[in-house]
Order: C-alpha cells, then sequence, then structure tokens
C-alpha cells in the first residue's frame, strides 16, 4: 500500500505564483524583496487555510535566492527555522529564540524566522521578544502568522508591518479544486465542485480537504449527488420543488416534502435557511446587473433564472421574511417542526386567492 499524501500537502505552492487568490499580498512581497524594501518584521494575518504560513516559508527561501542570485532552496534551507507558538509559548522557549538570533547566517545574507500561531504566546512571552523585534540584526528577518491578529498586544502590532489575508472566493477555490481534479485524472461536475467551494468557507486547506473525503467516497468520478450526500448537504433541487409547490399553494405536498427532508436527518434550521437564501438568489436573478452576485455555475444559473420568472418581486420581498424570520425564532422555539410548517403555511397562503381554510383539500 502507498503512502497517501493529502492534497493540501501535495499541492502546496512551492512559488508566490502558484498562491491563489492572494494576488496583492505576493505581488507587494515580490516587490518589496526586488526593490530591497522588505521590512525585518512581518506579520501575516487572516482566516485559517489561506495561505498564510505557506507564503511565510515561500518567501523565507524567495529572501535568500534573491540576495544570492541562486535559486536553490536546497542552499538556504539552514537560514530557515520554523517555531509553532502554539506548543513553544514560555519566556524560556523565547530567550532561546533570541540567543540564535545573534548568531550570523553561514551561507546567504539572510536568517529568516517563521513563528507560527503567534498569538498563542505567554503575556510575558510577548514581552521577553519585544525589544529584539523592534531592533533586530541586520541579518534577521521575523515573519508571525496568527489567524487572531487581536490578541496579539499593540506593542507588538506597532512593530511589524501587517499583512491581511482574505478569504479566497469561491470561483477562485472551483477552478483550483477543477486544476487538481485534471492533475488525478478524476472527473468532477461543475456542480459537485462548486458545493465543495462552498462548504469550504474561503479557506483553500479545508475545499482540499473535503475534496480528498469526496474523491474517497465517489471515486473518480465526483457528482454533484455523491457530493451533497457525505457532506450533509442539502441538494438545490429540493428548494427548487419546494419553491414551485409553493407557488402552485400545494399545502399537503409541500409538508410531505419538508417530512422526507426531516426524515433524510436534515435539521429545520438548516432547511428554512437554505430556503431563505434560495429565495433571496431568485430575487437576485430578477436583474441582470445583480445575476453575478449568484455563486453558482451556469446551469445552476439557468435554473434559478427560470424560477424567478416565476415568482414577483412582492412574493419574494414577503417570502424571504417570513423564512429568515423563522430561522431566527427556530433555536428559542419549543417546537420547532411546527414552527418551521406555520413558515411553510404562511409562504403558501401568499398568492393563494380562494378560501385559505381550504388550502389543505387544493392539490
Amino acid at each position: 500500500m502507498n503512502h497517501f499524501v493529502v492534497s493540501a500537502r501535495k499541492y502546496r505552492p512551492q512559488s508566490f505564483r502558484d498562491v491563489v487568490g492572494q494576488q496583492a499580498i505576493t505581488n507587494t512581497l515580490l516587490n518589496a524583496i526586488e526593490n530591497n524594501h522588505l521590512a525585518q518584521a512581518l506579520l501575516f494575518t487572516g482566516p485559517r487555510g489561506v495561505g498564510k504560513t505557506t507564503c511565510a516559508r515561500i518567501l523565507a527561501k524567495k529572501i535568500n535566492e534573491q540576495t544570492a542570485g541562486i535559486e536553490d532552496e536546497n542552499d538556504f534551507a539552514f537560514n530557515i527555522f520554523e517555531l509553532d507558538a502554539a506548543s513553544n509559548n514560555s519566556v524560556d522557549d523565547i530567550r532561546k529564540l533570541i540567543e540564535q538570533v545573534r548568531i550570523p547566517p553561514q551561507v546567504g545574507k539572510y536568517k529568516v524566522y517563521i513563528i507560527d500561531e503567534v498569538h498563542m504566546l505567554s503575556p510575558s512571552a510577548f514581552n521577553a521578544f519585544l525589544k529584539t523585534l523592534e531592533e533586530p540584526p541586520k541579518h534577521a528577518i521575523f515573519i508571525l502568522a496568527t489567524t487572531e491578529k487581536h490578541k496579539i498586544i499593540p506593542t507588538i502590532l506597532s512593530r511589524c508591518q501587517i499583512f491581511d489575508f482574505k478569504r479566497i472566493t469561491i470561483n477562485d477555490i472551483r477552478e483550483y479544486l477543477k486544476y487538481i481534479a485534471q492533475q488525478q485524472g478524476i472527473a468532477a461536475e461543475d456542480e459537485a465542485l462548486q458545493i465543495i467551494a462552498q462548504k469550504a468557507d474561503g479557506a483553500m486547506r479545508d475545499a482540499l480537504s473535503i475534496f480528498d473525503r469526496v474523491v474517497s467516497f465517489s471515486g473518480e468520478k465526483i457528482t454533484r449527488q455523491a457530493t451533497s450526500e457525505i457532506l450533509n448537504v442539502l441538494d438545490y433541487e429540493v428548494y427548487f420543488k419546494v419553491t414551485d409547490l409553493i407557488l402552485d399553494n400545494k399545502l399537503p405536498e409541500l409538508l410531505i416534502t419538508f417530512n422526507d427532508t426531516i426524515a433524510q436527518g436534515f435539521d429545520g434550521n438548516h432547511f428554512i435557511a437554505g430556503l431563505a437564501s434560495h429565495f433571496r438568489d431568485l430575487m437576485v436573478c430578477k436583474n441582470p446587473a445583480t445575476i453575478n452576485l449568484m455563486e453558482v455555475g451556469e446551469e445552476t444559473q439557468k435554473k434559478y433564472t427560470e424560477q424567478s420568472a416565476r415568482a414577483t418581486v412582492p412574493f419574494l420581498m414577503e417570502a424571504i421574511t417570513i423564512a429568515n424570520d423563522c430561522d431566527l425564532k427556530y433555536r428559542t422555539s419549543k417546537n420547532q417542526r411546527l414552527l418551521v410548517e406555520i413558515a411553510l403555511i404562511q409562504l403558501a397562503s401568499i398568492t393563494y386567492q380562494g378560501d385559505k381554510k381550504k388550502m389543505m383539500d387544493a392539490s
């Protein structure tokens, strides 16, 4: 059995060109190296899985390659020191680091110190680090990485050049997953990759982890249905069906569909929140100028456009309000299922013209 390497490690970028979704930061760092404008203390901050540690490692390699004019990472491997502040957070650990900093590099011009999860350092460790960070030796560069900038003391922040990493967009994640699927010889539906990208919530590492899980389940063909099943995501086809039933005032079938959804193990809150988002997407489809606000594939976009033609703007505005109110009240409700069913009854009665007492007979 061959050793399996997870995609997050296998496809970790080796150059700034390969980093996805952080072009502004990577261009700034490249220009700083080329023009010799690089600060000696840098702070990379942002959500998990967006490329902070990766960029720190690439930068650490690039600094000495650029100054020496040699492009061989092995020549400068001994000039890069990585410290995990989560497990080395005491004053003694920082003192050992400070003692190391004083020694100049044997090869190359700079020694680079990457301190990951820097917010985990104790207050006394931060204070011990202050003087070195303010006046580092000319051969030392510090790269600090954190997901929680607010936990770092202001005196440290004021000594660093801060780079804020943003969440990676759904489109960027989807395109990168498509590239990885091609590399591995996997046939993946765009809609399946879209679901993975949405589930990742802007974190590429999470997206790659989910992708590995889906590949383990599906094999060499990733479908939308299989992806929805393994990720426990309610397929958007359910929302299309529910909306059609609401517009047709078919209350009995609507309640049965909701019951079937609950029977599949989905939470009522998940259902109603998703329905509110579905109505929002239908509203967005009403105007060609706002259609790009929907982060879905082309095929799905067509389905939304078709259904939005059936629903009027006043209906959608009222439907969003009803579904959103239900979502807000869900957690505090004593009878959560009944709350969702009442919301569905209200939704089905928006466009109903007859006697509402006979709605259960209308089918």
